[in-house]
């Protein structure tokens, strides 16, 4: 008995940040990438133009990665079941529908969840090749078969869960124009991203199989921008990440704590491995020194509004005016 309650203790400690190596799991994440690419696409293709393109992307919830509800049909909610690996779908008539996440082709994932669609009600019209990936095969003919790590997926998933509350918390200390917490499915990283208010010089554009439209829209007005990868485009390990457009003067050569993080010059952006982060003695707050620190070194040489900042909010209080 003492053995399974201990068990039960360590699968239900919320302080708790899994290990999530990157290799291992390198296939099984490049078939989710290109799976979320897919659902992605098809809230983008239903919903009314959101700035910087906040319509389209995904959300972290207590099962996996949800569209929220998408204007199709009756309405129409897609989830990433994460824990029991499974996309599912509901609809506001009140009808549902499933499919198992196994081992499968990108395009039978990509015709199993236009037949859950159109079982719903809606229709399944979407661009049919991925973004922002130097290889872009169509979906309906990338038919190599792709691995499910589920156990993988799902330390993912609970380092994800762990990682959201951070980052929201983040999100309170602006009053100023400040992005949900979201997962961008094209660069499949989580994101939050702060605004100073001011218009940006046009973005040069240039990423693999992204319209330069789409990236100028993006990057209209100035921001700093933190978030997470599990791994790959030029990082091999699963990291946090932050930057800022446009680049103030001095900005990499900027001392930005904890220890570990470090300026990476190919990517142009302050960068922090995620093993770091789990592995410290409080992993919540190194994280957040990680997330102001580089904020406040873009906003002070960019020359941001001081008065946008505030303390970051707390639970049932009332954020102070000023």
């Amino acid at each position: 008995m003492r053995g399974r309650a201990t068990r039960r203790s360590a699968l239900t400690d919320t302080t708790i940040w899994p290990a999530i190596p990157y290799a291992p799991w390198h296939d099984t994440c490049a078939a989710l990438h290109l799976y979320a690419q897919i659902v992605g696409k098809y809230r983008l293709a239903h919903s009314p133009w959101v700035n910087h393109s906040w319509h389209a992307t995904l959300y972290v919830d207590a099962d996996g990665l949800t569209t929220g509800l998408v204007p199709d049909g009756p309405g129409i909610t897609v989830r990433f079941d994460l824990r029991r690996h499974r996309v599912t779908a509901s609809c506001a008539s009140g009808q549902s529908a499933q499919f198992p996440l196994a081992p499968m082709s990108v395009a039978q994932f990509d015709a199993r969840f236009k037949d859950m669609i159109a079982t719903l009600g809606g229709l399944p019209d979407y661009h049919g090749q991925p973004n922002e990936l130097a290889h872009a095969t169509p979906f309906a003919h990338d038919t190599a078969p792709r691995p499910w790590d589920a156990e993988a997926v799902s330390r993912f998933h609970t380092a994800l869960t762990r990682i959201e509350p951070v980052f929201a918390r983040f999100r309170t200390g602006f009053i100023g124009k400040v992005s949900p917490v979201h997962l961008f499915w094209g660069s499949f990283d989580l994101a939050v991203t702060r605004f100073s208010g001011r218009a940006a010089p046009p973005h040069p554009g240039g990423i693999p199989n992204l319209p330069d439209a789409i990236t100028r829209e993006a990057y209209s007005h100035e921001v700093s921008s933190a978030g997470f990868w599990p791994g790959g485009g030029g990082i091999e390990e699963p990291c946090f990440y932050s930057y800022a457009y446009p680049v103030p003067a001095g900005f990499a050569e900027q001392g930005v704590a904890p220890a570990a993080a470090r300026f990476d010059q190919g990517l142009g952006e302050f960068v922090l491995p995620y093993e770091a982060v789990r592995t410290a003695a409080d992993p919540e707050a190194t994280l957040l020194q990680f997330l102001q620190g580089t904020f406040d070194a873009a906003a002070r040489l960019g020359g941001w509004d001081e008065g946008l900042a505030r303390p970051l909010g707390l639970k049932g209080r009332p954020l102070p005016n000023a």
